[in-house]
């Protein structure tokens, strides 16, 4: 089911200074990080039977992709007090370089072959994931160095974002396994993965197959509100921040989140978030839905498709393309 309409822009300003919507974010701070903490001691401590660990271990990690929503919210903000909760919320899971790598990596390179989190016309899922993970790693531990070598200091000097969250993420682990025993590392782990995973499959359906054009200079050209993927969904919207309204988020990155805007004539997604997850989790469905999808949007024309590079040849001939 879709939203209404959205506000006017003339509404922003208003929906910007008011205070609660913030405070909701900065209240699901320290609440999140005691679910993770109680799932933590209830699965090393209630006799469940495996399918009961497995159900905890998933609904954790769904608890820990919330809260990288809500570190991907908080850690777009200019105030020192957000972009500290933005590090400490995407602390649980191991997660912290995203404060980095999404901010200045990814709203950078969206919808180019040098994105990592841009996934490609013809790449599974699964494929993506392998790509993702380590390409997002890299690319944020090579931002902060070059930002620590601007500053005189040495790469893993305190003051290197990803140095203060993996160490956040150090102590609360180590605190757990002291206080519930080396068993519950598994359970850390696999709840992390799922968690991880989640922000993955976000990353997955926001642009996947949309190009931006190359200049004659080398350049790419500026990122445009037609280089996403956009979902109303009314559960996406009420889950997730309004981030499935993604072009007005890239357009637009330090607007909080009850400003953001939709608009029916940008690229939409045929159902919502969590709808598309379970699609692209089957890539032969995922792909007999969307590729026709992304043909319609982009003409067929060839410069505005982020091909899978070991498919190229291939896709270019199954979609009749010159």
């Amino acid at each position: 089911m879709r939203t209404p309409a959205t506000h006017p822009e003339s509404a922003v300003p208003q929906l910007e200074a008011d205070h609660y919507y913030r405070w909701i974010t900065w209240a699901l701070v320290p609440l999140l990080w005691l679910v993770f903490v109680f799932a933590s001691w209830f699965v090393m401590n209630q006799p469940l039977p495996w399918h009961g660990v497995l159900a905890v271990i998933l609904s954790t990690g769904v608890v820990g992709g919330f809260c990288i929503n809500v570190g991907h919210e908080l850690g777009h903000k200019r105030e020192p007090l957000e972009r500290a909760l933005a590090k400490l919320v995407l602390a649980p899971t191991g997660y912290g370089h995203f404060y980095v790598e999404h901010n200045r990596g990814h709203h950078r390179d969206v919808a180019t072959p040098a994105d990592p989190a841009s996934s490609r016309l013809g790449e599974s899922i699964w494929r993506f994931a392998l790509r993702e993970w380590p390409g997002a790693w890299r690319r944020a531990w090579a931002l902060e160095s070059e930002r620590m070598a601007s500053l005189g200091r040495a790469p893993w000097h305190l003051s290197n974002d990803i140095v203060q969250t993996s160490l956040i993420t150090l102590a609360l682990w180590l605190s757990l396994i002291t206080w519930l025993g080396i068993g519950v590392l598994p359970f850390l782990l696999l709840a992390s993965i799922w968690a991880n995973f989640q922000l993955t499959s976000a990353n997955y359906i926001e642009h996947y197959g949309i190009a931006r054009r190359r200049l004659a200079d080398g350049r790419y050209e500026p990122c445009k509100p037609q280089h996403s993927w956009n979902s109303n969904h009314i559960v996406s919207n009420w889950a997730l921040f309004h981030l499935q309204r993604h072009s007005d988020h890239h357009a637009h990155a330090t607007r909080r989140y009850q400003s953001l805007r939709t608009f029916d004539d940008l690229p939409q997604l045929p159902s919502g978030y969590f709808g598309m997850f379970l699609l692209a989790y089957v890539p032969i469905l995922w792909f007999r839905v969307m590729d026709r999808r992304l043909l319609a949007l982009v003409g067929a024309d060839v410069e505005r498709i982020n091909f899978d590079p070991d498919r190229r040849e291939s896709l270019m001939q199954q979609y009749d393309l010159a």
